[in-house]
């Protein structure tokens, strides 16, 4: 009986199996993907590969120095929050914006975001205006000065950040790159040909940063009413870029004389600076922070005694004592090109310390982002501000008497 019993189960599972329709499978040509081997590949290359040393520079140690360790030792004003440039030259349109923007709150106790991208973007049209009507001489270049951005504001005023933020959506960082590399070899190639059709080139510019940057608004929404720029920056910012003036201190031009700022930024060559004797200079800016007036300030930060990670900036003794920091050591350094004009920032605080006072500083640059305690900060020592710090801008009516002295146009 068992042995008839399994003969006739596997009769009955030989019947089933033949009833099942055939397999038809298939095969296709895929590329061959191993991540976990090729990350250990990786590993084992990284491992082998043999080590470079990594790049080091003379700076100074802070090991011993007595220097501020947080935002809450200053006294400061109002300031909107520290943003990034991203990867653009435009810190003289990023600080200069956040001078205004405090310049806003100050007199109207307004809380605005300015658009940098709309300024940046009309500034382009200019130089762009300049580089064909010199005929290619003219310098075009991603740098500028903070009179730029109060002379773009009378000429085509202000729109808040949401207007026109420059960026493509889910863009993260500001990115000019591309772009001012397709400006400048387009209008290398006009040089070139000799296309000096302003009208033509200024178009073709507009529509190169369109791409990039997106289109400029001409009117702002106000209160369900749409306005224009200019009237958004006087009627709602009751801003007036007249009230702004400009300051530097150099031996090459007199004293007590308006004079131009002889750097590549200065590319349409303002002579608008009123040159002052360093200590007046340095008493302006005091006097001003001191008084809850912040400045837009610019010059050298390419120095040993900047160190990102505290966020501190100083002038160490082996490079000059504190006491020989004056007029002929500032000039000498700015005529051999030991100081520079590289970047704009926005200083909005001091503090007093035993070695001296120490001001709050505003940076978009990406070297304030390594502070770990405050991203978007620097402490500048007031030796730094001496020596490397070339022009700033401030209100009218903290220099009144200093105005005074000069001669009347």
């Amino acid at each position: 009986m068992k042995n008839v019993f399994f003969t006739g189960m596997g009769l009955l599972l030989t019947a089933a199996a033949i009833a099942q329709p055939a397999r038809q499978d298939k095969g296709a040509m895929k590329p061959y993907s191993n991540p976990a081997f090729a990350n250990i590949k990786k590993s084992l290359a990284d491992f082998s590969a043999p080590k470079a040393p990594g790049e080091t520079r003379f700076v100074m140690d802070y090991t011993n120095a007595d220097v501020p360790k947080a935002m809450s030792e200053f006294k400061t004003v109002f300031a909107t929050d520290p943003i990034s440039q991203g990867a653009t030259n435009t810190c003289w349109c990023f600080s200069t914006l956040s001078y205004i923007e405090s310049e806003i709150n100050r007199t109207s106790k307004q809380h605005i975001r300015l658009s940098q991208s709309y300024i940046v973007y009309w500034e382009y049209v200019e130089k762009t205006r300049e580089f064909v009507r010199t005929r290619g001489t003219s310098a075009f270049a991603e740098g500028s000065e903070s009179n730029a951005v109060t002379r773009m504001m009378k000429q085509y005023g202000l729109v808040p950040y949401d207007a026109y933020t420059g960026l493509k959506p889910q863009q993260p960082f500001y990115d000019h790159v591309n772009l001012f590399d397709e400006l400048n070899k387009y209008l290398q190639n006009v040089k070139t040909s000799g296309a000096w059709n302003e009208e033509g080139v200024i178009a073709t510019v507009k529509s190169i940063m369109e791409s990039h940057m997106g289109v400029p608004p001409k009117t702002v929404k106000v209160n369900g009413k749409d306005i224009p720029p200019l009237q958004y920056m006087k009627d709602v910012c009751k801003i007036n870029p007249d009230d702004y003036i400009e300051f530097m201190s150099l031996m090459e031009a007199p004293y007590w004389t308006k004079a131009e700022y002889k750097v590549p930024d200065n590319w349409w060559h303002s002579a608008d600076y009123h040159n002052v004797p360093l200590d007046d200079f340095m008493n302006i800016i005091k006097t001003s922070i001191k008084a809850g007036y912040s400045i837009a300030i610019g010059g050298d930060v390419s120095e040993g005694g900047m160190n990102p990670q505290l966020g501190v900036a100083m002038i160490p003794s082996y490079d000059i004592p504190s006491q020989n920091i004056d007029e002929n050591a500032r000039q000498f350094r700015f005529s051999n090109g030991s100081t520079t004009d590289d970047h704009g920032v926005h200083l909005v605080g001091y503090t007093e310390k035993s070695n001296g006072t120490w001001f709050l500083i505003k940076d978009s640059g990406s070297g304030s982002r390594n502070n770990a305690q405050n991203p978007g900060y620097y402490y500048y020592h007031e030796d730094f501000v001496k020596l490397k710090m070339m022009s700033f801008t401030v209100h009218k009516d903290m220099v009144k008497d200093i105005l005074a002295k000069f001669p009347k146009n």
